[in-house]
Formats: C-alpha cells, structure tokens, sequence
C-alpha cells in the first residue's frame, strides 16, 4: 500500500521505517530535509513539498502526518487539503485533541476529503515492539486503511483497534496518557519512600527487578524503570523537572466537564506542575501561617 508520510521526527521516521519493513511505499516530507535525505537512503521516495508529495501519490491517496499538536497541525491539514482531491485520506497520528478532529473533519468533508485520527503510544520503542493504535473514523475509510494500522500494530489483530467515530482515537489516546500520568506518579512516590529509608540500604534497581515477574504492579513502566536504575542508580545529573504533553491537562478538563472524579489523574498532573518551581510562593505562604499562628519558626532563605 502506498503512504505520504508528513512529520519525520523520531517517532515520525521510526513509523515509516517499521511501514517500508512491512511491504508498504512511503513517500515522505519534512521541513528538515536532512531527514527527508535519511528516508530516501532507507527505500523511501522522497518529497520536496506537500504538492509535490500528492503529486507522487496514486488516488485515492493517503497522508498519514505526525507533526506537533497546535498551529503546526492546523497549518498542515490546510496545505494538504490544498493540494488533495476528493477521495483522499489525511490521518493525524499526532497528540491532537479530540475536539480539533470533529472540527477539522467537518472542514474537509466540503472537499470530499476523509480525516481519521488515531492516537498512536509507543515512543521510541515502537520500530521493534510495535504501536498501540487507537482509530476514530468512519468504518469504510478504517477497512480501507487497516493494513496500514496491522504493519505499525505489535500483531495483525493485536495492539489495534477502531475504537468509534471520528474524535474518539485522539479521546482514547487522551484517556490513556492521563491513567500514565496516574502510574508513573505511584511509581516515583513508591521508589522515593524506599530511597528514604536509609537504615535498610535498599537497592532500588534490584527491587525493581523482582517486580519485574510475578508481582501485580509489574508492567511496562516497571520494565523502564529498572532499565533507568541500572544505567544511573541515583539519576545523577537528572533534574526533579518533570514536563507534559498536553494530554493529561486535556484529560482533566475532560473530567471537569463530566464531572467525573480522577483525582489521582488530576494530582499527578499537578505535581509536574510543582516540580518545575522553584521556592514556591505557597510553600512560603504555608510558612508564614504557622508562624503567624502557632509562632512556629521559619526557615529562611
């Protein structure tokens, strides 16, 4: 099957890779050339613009883009809808929020264009082990396009699946990274009580190991963790500043909106947020009130 690939950053490149392995043409378009020249050198054909990638494409064609949420989206699924025909496909792999697809797809039905989201997990590790592929769209476009998502999933009928109609992959890819945030959170207050407790000299990347097998926290996270442990015990050099995504906040607004309790998901959210101050003016605050009104001493600066 024939794929226009637009967004060659890592995770971009590594799903053409695993597509060219598994039997497909790519075409392929970045605004790094460099990366375009890589691609070609590994079997893919390369592109100098998005017209001159439709002009490479068989209709009905298909243009799967991974490029950052936000204006970077928008402003490519405007050029593409320039220079497609009616037939064709765009799928945003991206980390796209939910509602920017139902409105975008309302947009290129005027242009007969179909727009399927899938949200995509996996990171680096997905050339070798596969992607988790969630798929929003109409059900004769995803049948049209299955081979594609049974190549990039860890099976045929694995990994994968058309979860509803258009919006809803990028929902459920939404969902997912917030449940992330949630465990990744446990994990690093769980390994930082056992560092704390100094009289038992834990060795944290062992402990990790056995969990590893047999216990009912293992999972894949827990598999990383150890990996990290074992190249840097004490994550010297590794700053206590942790970013996100963008999709945990989408995910709490979300519950907000359904007035659905997730506290761990919202906290866990949150304590990234508190990882990136410095001195917070709350803690301070804190510190002023018992002083004020207990008489408690005051660290100071």
């Amino acid at each position: 099957m024939q794929i226009g690939m637009v967004g060659l950053g890592k995770m971009g490149a590594n799903m053409t890779r695993r597509l060219m392995k598994g039997g497909h043409e790519c075409v392929v378009f970045d605004l790094d050339r460099n990366n375009v020249k890589q691609l070609e050198k590994e079997g893919a054909s390369g592109s100098s613009s998005l017209s001159n990638l439709a002009q490479k494409l068989q209709p009905p064609r298909t243009v799967w883009i991974m490029v950052p949420a936000g204006r970077p989206t928008e402003q490519t699924i405007s050029d593409l809808a320039s220079v497609l025909e009616s037939g064709d496909t765009i799928i945003d792999g991206g980390n796209t929020y939910y509602k920017d697809d139902i409105r975008r797809a309302e947009e290129l039905k005027k242009e007969a264009i179909d727009y399927v989201d899938v949200g995509t997990s996996g990171g680096i590790w997905g050339l070798e082990q596969g992607y988790s592929i969630m798929v929003g769209g109409k059900e004769s476009v995803v049948q049209r396009l299955t081979p594609i998502f049974q190549t990039l999933a860890p099976g045929h009928d694995t990994g994968w699946g058309h979860v509803g109609p258009i919006g809803s992959g990028h929902f459920v890819k939404m969902v997912h990274n917030g449940i992330e945030y949630g465990l990744a959170q446990a994990y690093a207050e769980g390994f930082e009580l056992m560092k704390l407790k100094k009289e038992f000299d834990l060795d944290l990347h062992q402990i990790a190991g056995i969990w590893r097998f047999g216990s009912v926290v293992r999972s894949w996270l827990l598999d990383l963790i150890e990996k990290a442990l074992s190249e840097n015990p004490d994550l010297e050099g590794i700053a206590a500043f942790v970013p996100d995504s963008g999709e945990g906040r989408w995910t709490v607004l979300e519950t907000v909106e359904a007035e659905c309790a997730a506290p761990v998901i919202a906290m866990s959210l949150y304590r990234r947020f508190q990882s990136r101050m410095e001195n917070p003016f709350s803690d301070k605050l804190l510190s002023a009130m018992r002083n004020q009104f207990g008489g408690h001493e005051m660290k100071k600066e």
